[in-house]
């Protein structure tokens, strides 16, 4: 594990050596969603071949950037585009950009993405604060030789989104008049989607939406003492006696339908989050 420390420590030293600034905030931005990175201020973009160790984005919809500025008079950070356990990566290789985040400075995490719904009561085109999640990837980022440097052996995830966060994201956007449903996020690995008897079960066991990313990232995040708001975007109806046939093109088709509420919302929150 030492080896990862030093990993981490040379590629955040290489960010650091090109903005000076220090972030308080990370945002990872989802599927379709990267288009709020463009808003941030005196920035500067690392695209994600440069920095050592950094994996590289596959998947359409994900510029594969680092993105430094400010956004709202904050200094944030933002990656537009991230990476996924169905693209090949391990866990530790998909989260490797959490650790980084943190060794720049960050100390709230901002999770977006696009998701399915499972929950007959949203619809798709509405945004959903994630309360809590499930993990049903079948792998965890953790697995392996523990480094105290990072967090502890057995990180607690009864908090994985927190909770006094979550009030300031709902006051955030009731004062916006910007709806917005709750719920628990279940991860998947993908790449394919599910079968209507799999969306059965995540509905049946307590899951309100359903995506492929996410879940890894929160928990890194919170292994390293990082709080956690979670945002979904849904793209889709994934209710099973529903179910049509879906296409990534049309999930990005919604999230960029979805953008302007989501930006607003967002830069609302980097403004007013303490």
């Amino acid at each position: 594990m030492g080896d990862l420390l030093e990993r981490v420590n040379e590629a955040a030293d290489f960010v650091m050596k090109r903005k000076e600034q220090k972030p308080s905030i990370g945002i990872i931005l989802g599927s379709g969603l990267g288009e709020l990175a463009e808003e941030i201020d005196e920035q500067e973009a690392i695209d994600y071949r440069t920095i050592p160790h950094f994996p590289t984005s596959t998947v359409i919809g994900h510029e594969g950037k680092l993105i430094i500025g400010k956004l709202r008079d904050k200094q944030v950070v933002a990656m537009q585009g991230r990476f996924h356990y169905y693209e090949g990566y391990s866990m530790q290789e998909v989260t490797f950009p959490i650790r980084v985040l943190k060794q720049l400075g960050v100390t709230t995490l901002i999770v977006t993405n696009a998701c399915g719904s499972l929950n007959p009561s949203f619809h798709a085109g509405d945004l959903m604060l994630v309360t809590d999640h499930l993990n049903m990837t079948g792998d965890n980022p953790l697995i392996g030789p523990n480094d105290e440097a990072f967090g502890p052996r057995f990180p607690d995830m009864s908090r994985a989104y927190d909770p006094t966060l979550q009030e300031h994201v709902l006051q955030t956007a009731s004062t916006l008049n910007i709806p917005l449903q709750q719920g628990v996020y279940a991860g998947i690995s993908g790449p394919s989607y599910m079968t209507k008897a799999e969306l059965k079960m995540l509905r049946y066991i307590g899951g309100d939406t359903v995506g492929m990313s996410t879940i890894p990232e929160v928990i890194v995040a919170n292994h390293m003492q990082m709080k956690v708001i979670g945002i979904s975007c849904i793209t889709d109806m994934a209710i099973a006696d529903e179910l049509e046939p879906l296409t990534h093109e049309q999930v990005i088709a919604v999230a960029n339908k979805t953008k302007p509420t989501f930006k607003k919302l967002v830069k609302e929150i980097v403004a007013t989050v303490n």
